[in-house]
């Protein structure tokens, strides 16, 4: 029998919660208050209608081998010891959340995915495989990370012009250094640039709903999540 999946892609500034493409998505706002016991307490909330078998959760925090390996920057604390499975009672596979979106993004080849959001989410997908970067740390002007330029905090600083001039200039060299055939520019500010050079491609926040069901495909079939 199919799996329903419930798709959760928790971000710096909301939680999103998916369970079709059809149904409209659910949310509640996220922030540096939002520890794992809240984020329970408010997701079973929202989706006490609906039915789903499985969970796949997208996270703002390095995923390694399906667990959170570093407590995220933008949201409360405790999160990386969290039983998921335990506190929802029921099947749950965690990613990257910009990986997640990538995932749902791909359509063949060497793909690079940036999302503009919070902080700045990357990924690395091609056969089959997909490489969870965590390329907004890279020290960058003045030894600040790179997401502090790419991120909000640089779109407010900066403003939209300079902004969007900020990442037509950088995005490109990380195209040139993963050797990548396209670009995928997701996260909510992704939307604000208004001229994309060619090999370069708007995803959509809705991609994280694909990304989440491709994560719980049969094993002949899986991805190698890294």
């Amino acid at each position: 029998m199919k799996k329903r999946i419930l798709v959760i892609d928790v971000g710096g500034s909301n939680v999103k919660l998916m369970i079709s493409n059809r149904v409209k998505r659910r949310k509640f706002p996220s922030g540096k208050t939002l520890t794992p016991g809240k984020f329970v307490d408010q997701t079973k909330k929202l989706v006490r209608d609906w039915k789903f078998d499985v969970i796949a959760i997208g996270f703002p925090a390095p995923v390694k081998n399906g667990r959170i390996a570093l407590e995220p920057k933008h949201l409360g604390k405790g999160w990386r010891r969290f039983n998921f499975r335990r506190a929802f009672g029921k099947p749950v596979r965690v990613m990257n959340d910009a990986a997640m979106q990538a995932l749902g993004s791909y359509h063949g080849k060497r793909m690079l995915f940036l999302g503009f959001g919070t902080g700045l989410g990357s990924a690395l997908l091609w056969n089959r495989t997909v490489l969870q970067l965590e390329l907004g740390d890279l020290p960058y002007f003045d030894d600040q990370p790179l997401e502090d330029y790419l991120g909000d905090d640089g779109r407010d600083q900066l403003g939209d012009k300079k902004w969007e001039s900020e990442v037509l200039r950088i995005v490109p060299e990380l195209k040139k250094a993963f050797i990548a055939d396209y670009v995928v520019l997701g996260g909510g500010n992704a939307k604000c640039i208004e001229r994309l050079p060619r090999g370069f491609e708007l995803g959509h926040n809705r991609n994280a709903y694909t990304g989440g069901v491709r994560l719980w495909q049969d094993r002949g079939n899986a991805w190698d999540i890294i």
